[in-house]
Order: C-alpha cells, then sequence, then structure tokens
C-alpha cells in the first residue's frame, strides 16, 4: 500500500506525540529508501522525534544529511540538545548557525531554567541582550523570553531584575499581554509582593482562569487568606487547579476545617479532584486528627475511577501521614507494606510516626530496614530515629547515627542536636547538655530554642533549679511571648519551694500580659470535630453531656456500692 506525502506527515506527529522511537527508526528508513529524507519539512519534524525520544545523536545525523536546512533545523536541534542537558553542544551550535534567531536563543533559555540552573540562564539572558544591543541597539526579546526570565529571577529572588523586567514589559506595549501579566502576577506573589500582583491583576483587560489562580496563590503565599478566599469566589470559571491551589493554602496555614468544607463544595459542583486536591484534604485531616474522615478519602481513592492516577506516591505518603498523626499506626503499616513504589518520604512518614507514637522500637527496625534496601536517608530521617533512639535512653547509638549521618554526606542539623541534648538530659547529664549547647554548630547554633527548651524541661525533672534560671533567661530572650517558659520556670521554683522566685515570675507574667494557654482535648463524632476546654460551657450540647456525666456517677456509685461525693460539675465539668 502506497503512503502518500501527508500521511506520512500525519504518522510522524503521532509518533512525536507518543515518543514511539522503534516506529519512527522505521519510518526514517521508509525515507531514505523514498528519497523523502531530503524533504526540510519531514526530516526536522524526525530531527524532533529522535530528540524528544533521547536519540540526539540519530537527530544530529539526520541534521547533517539534511541539505536545505532552514531556521526550524537549527531551533528544533538546539532545543533538542537542551532538553537532553547537553548545553555546551546547544551552545556550539549556536556559534555555527548562520542566522540564530529569538527562538533558538530561547530554547537555550527555557532548557537551562527547567533544568533548575536558573543563574546559567540569567547569565545567557544578560549575554543575549549584550550581543544584540552591539549589534542592533536594541533588546533582544519576545514574551517567551520574559516569561523564561521571570521564573528564573523568582527562584533567585532577583527582585531589582524583576522589576526591570517589568519595565521593560511596559515600554514594549504588553503590559496586557495575558500570559506575561499572568508570570508577573506570580513572580510578585512568590517574592512578597501580593497587592503589586493585585495592582497587575485588576488592570488586565483579560484574564484567564491562570490569572485568577495565580492571584489567589499570591495571597496564600502572604497568609492573606480571606482575601484569597474573596478572590477565588469570585472566580468566572474555576477549575480543579484553582480548587486545589485553595484548599492546599488552607491546610497549609492549619485551618483544616476550612480546607474540608471547601473540598465539599468542590465536590458539589461537580469538579473531580485529582492527587493533588486529596493530598491536600488529606492533610487537613492530619493536622485535625480527623481519622474517619481520613478513612472515608482513602475508600475514596480505591473506589475511584482513576485509581491508578490517582491512588499514587503522593497519596499513599500522605495516606501514611495521616493514619500515623492519628495513631492509626496498623493502617499505616498495612499501606506501607503494600506499597509497589516507595521514596524517602514514604519511610520517613513511618519512622517518624512510630516514634511520635511511641513505637521506638519499631521505628529503630524500620530505619535498620531503610539502610539495608540502601536507601539513603536525610535529615528528617535522621530526626525520627534519633526521637526513638532518646525516648529508650540509647545514648550510645544515637551518637553512632551522628557519625552515619557523615558517611552518608549528611550534616548534623541543631534539631538534632536539641534531640541528644534531650537524650543527656534524661539521664541527668545536665551539664554536658549545657556543653553541647554551647559548641552547637553554624551561626546562632547557640541561640537554638528547641536546645534551650530541652535543657530547661531537663531541669524541671531534676529540680535544677539554677541551670533552669540560665536556660529560662535565654528563652526569654529568643521567645519573650511564649507563656509556657516562664510557667514551667515558676513550677521548678515552687517544686524546690522558692516560693519568692516563683512569686516573681509570676509577677513578670502579669506585667507582660501573658497568660498559659488552656489546654483542650477533642474527639471526633459524625465527622465532626467536637473541642472541650477546661471548664467551657458554650458546648451546643452541654446540658446532655452534664446529663450523662451525673448518670455515670450514679451508675459507678451503684456498682462499688458506696457513697459517692457530691461534686460541683458547674465548676469541675472537663477540668
Amino acid at each position: 500500500m502506497s503512503i502518500n506525502y501527508m500521511q506520512y506527515l500525519s504518522i510522524i506527529g503521532e509518533c512525536i506525540r507518543s515518543r514511539d522511537l522503534k516506529l519512527g527508526r522505521l519510518l526514517h528508513s521508509r525515507f531514505i529508501k523514498t528519497s523523502f529524507i531530503f524533504d526540510t519539512i519531514l526530516s526536522n519534524r524526525l530531527i524532533e522525534l529522535y530528540a524528544k525520544c533521547g536519540s540526539i545523536k540519530c537527530a544530529h545525523n539526520v541534521f547533517d544529511e539534511l541539505p536545505l536546512k532552514n531556521d526550524r533545523s537549527w531551533n528544533i536541534l538546539v532545543s533538542g540538545y537542551c532538553r537532553n542537558a547537553l548545553f555546551d553542544r546547544a551552545y556550539q551550535l549556536l556559534a555555527q548557525c548562520p542566522q540564530p534567531n529569538i527562538v533558538s536563543y530561547t530554547a537555550v533559555l527555557s532548557g537551562l531554567s527547567q533544568r533548575c540552573n536558573h543563574e546559567a540562564s540569567l547569565c545567557f539572558f544578560k549575554r543575549m541582550q549584550r550581543m544584540y544591543k552591539y549589534k542592533y541597539n536594541g533588546l533582544f526579546l519576545d514574551e517567551y523570553t520574559i516569561v523564561t526570565v521571570l521564573s528564573s529571577s523568582t527562584v533567585l529572588r532577583a527582585v531589582q531584575l524583576l522589576r526591570q523586567l517589568h519595565g521593560v514589559v511596559v515600554v514594549l506595549g504588553l503590559e496586557f499581554h495575558t500570559v506575561i501579566c499572568n508570570a508577573l502576577i506570580d513572580s510578585y506573589g512568590k517574592l512578597g509582593y501580593p497587592d503589586l500582583s493585585y495592582r497587575l491583576f485588576t488592570r488586565m483587560v483579560d484574564r484567564d482562569v491562570v490569572s485568577w489562580s495565580s492571584m489567589v496563590s499570591a495571597f496564600i503565599k502572604a497568609s492573606r487568606m480571606e482575601d484569597a478566599s474573596r478572590v477565588f469566589h469570585q472566580m468566572p470559571l474555576k477549575n480543579t487547579v484553582s480548587w486545589t491551589t485553595l484548599i492546599t493554602g488552607f491546610t497549609k496555614e492549619g485551618q483544616g476545617m476550612e480546607a474540608l468544607s471547601l473540598f465539599g463544595e468542590m465536590q458539589k459542583d461537580g469538579v473531580p479532584p485529582n492527587a493533588f486536591t486529596y493530598v491536600a484534604a488529606l492533610g487537613a485531616c492530619s493536622g485535625l486528627a480527623l481519622i474517619e474522615k481520613g478513612k472515608q478519602f482513602h475508600g475514596r481513592l480505591i473506589r475511584s475511577n482513576n485509581k491508578d492516577s490517582l491512588l499514587n506516591l503522593y497519596t499513599c505518603n500522605a495516606l501514611i501521614n495521616m493514619y500515623c498523626k492519628c495513631g492509626d499506626l496498623r493502617s499505616a503499616s498495612v499501606l506501607f507494606d503494600s506499597m509497589l513504589e516507595k521514596d524517602t518520604i514514604s519511610w520517613n512518614s513511618l519512622i517518624n510516626g512510630f516514634a511520635q507514637n511511641g513505637h521506638y522500637k519499631e521505628s529503630l527496625a524500620l530505619f535498620q530496614r531503610m539502610i539495608a534496601v540502601r536507601l539513603r536517608p536525610n535529615n528528617v530521617t535522621v530526626l525520627g530515629v534519633l526521637s526513638a533512639c532518646c525516648h529508650t535512653g540509647l545514648l550510645d547509638e544515637s551518637m553512632q547515627i551522628l557519625d552515619l549521618m557523615g558517611k552518608q554526606g549528611l550534616k548534623p542539623e541543631l534539631q538534632h542536636y536539641a534531640i541528644i541534648i534531650d537524650l543527656l538530659g534524661r539521664k541527668n547529664r545536665l551539664e554536658e547538655a549545657l556543653e553541647l549547647i554551647e559548641k552547637a554548630p553554624g551561626p546562632g547554633g547557640s541561640n537554638h530554642v528547641g536546645m534551650w527548651g530541652a535543657l530547661l524541661g531537663a531541669c524541671r525533672v531534676h529540680g535544677n533549679a539554677e541551670l533552669a534560671k540560665k536556660a529560662a533567661d535565654m528563652l526569654f530572650m529568643l521567645e519573650p511571648s511564649n507563656s509556657a517558659r516562664y510557667v514551667m520556670l515558676s513550677n521548678i521554683y515552687s517544686a524546690g519551694n522558692q516560693w519568692d522566685d516563683s512569686r516573681e515570675v509570676r509577677r513578670v507574667m502579669d506585667e507582660k500580659g501573658l497568660r498559659k494557654e488552656a489546654g483542650f482535648s477533642w474527639i471526633e463524632v459524625k465527622d465532626r470535630r467536637h473541642e472541650f476546654v477546661a471548664k467551657d460551657k458554650s458546648h451546643c450540647c452541654q446540658e446532655e453531656i452534664y446529663e450523662v456525666i451525673h448518670w455515670l456517677l450514679n451508675q459507678m456509685c451503684e456498682v462499688e456500692n458506696s457513697s459517692c461525693k457530691e461534686i460541683d460539675l458547674e465548676d469541675q465539668l472537663l477540668d
């Protein structure tokens, strides 16, 4: 069967989309036999196929054999080298190009930026401008160049360059270009200038869903959730990304109930959640310890028609974290063992989950499994393992783990030293702990809140008021508004019968207007979290709660067959 020219174009286009290198090689052979290999358009598509499939050498061979090369031939090969991170070859090709255009240079810029070589990307951009200014006394860029450079400037927090680019955009008359405006809104938002983002946003003539989502993200970055919600609810069209952006923002800001409520609204609007939406919702469940809600999400993921794409590595990690935060380590372990693919976060979530829930032996055993499968731990892994060692009193093992960090190319951070100090404090080796704090590495090493807090806690356990005073003074300087530090020092003095010192600490608290934060407990009933504070009478079911407590007291008295002491429940409810 004969195939005409247009059919060849269609077939090779499908090969590029599906990355079908095998069929592409067959087409290449066919082109040679039929002399289509000398056709510039078909050969350009063949170069593109090889480049996108990673066969850059074959791409260059086709390019070399092409008798009539056009600008697109050069641009495709330059882009191919950048796609494969062969930037030196891309530079050489640019130098050989008879008439390199903006597409060629932008391909290099984009390739450097996508490979996180942002400094090199900006240097190349400046070189472009110097070269063009020398030849033509003008600027050498287009909208795609600007967007790429804006992205690199944002990552490097180059605010001055960002403002200069903004000025260039205005001068060139591109200030209302939708794609460029979206990039500027995103850049200003990420660098902490949401008001500038909003000023740009309000002046835009044509806003698309990216414009709205970028503005929502800018406010979220600045922790201005009310503004983010206001802009979100004004959106004419919301997609999965925009819903997920706001849900994630509420979760990161610790407003889990708002995040879950928004997820419910998303479902009512018929917008399908993606894997990142579920990750954010599960994060909200973790923060609120709503295990039943988290299990519902797990079940929904399993029953989903898109199970393969939704129940992926990220959602599984979020589920493990949720189960660990809610104390259901059995479910977390079963899910972990069933995962076909695990990354460092998977191991860290379960290792830290075991440690935080008091299963220290299991945490250490899992760490040994991680080392056995030759997976490199990171600083978060070591934090969990050190915590397990601390609570089991394994000081020597803790020091060995610190040594292991060096062998793994990891540098111990101050959080790791804080755990060692906590362990020394538990063993009443307070002077050694103080010495370690004073020798802590890095800038501000001896001013780390966690280390001094661990020392103060150890002083409370062992009744060392003198050292407690030194630790507390440092904490008062580092955390002047943290009332818990004052309360702990006052209690240490009280335990040692140093009543005058205890009263003095309380007096200072009163002068500074510091109050001890009320502790509270909560339970989850029918997907709703109920919080209870000591002596709080604001709960909607207060009368029913009192009635049940009275009934329970009567039952207890009957079972014990003894008189119950009269309890003033109005004063002591949940105290």
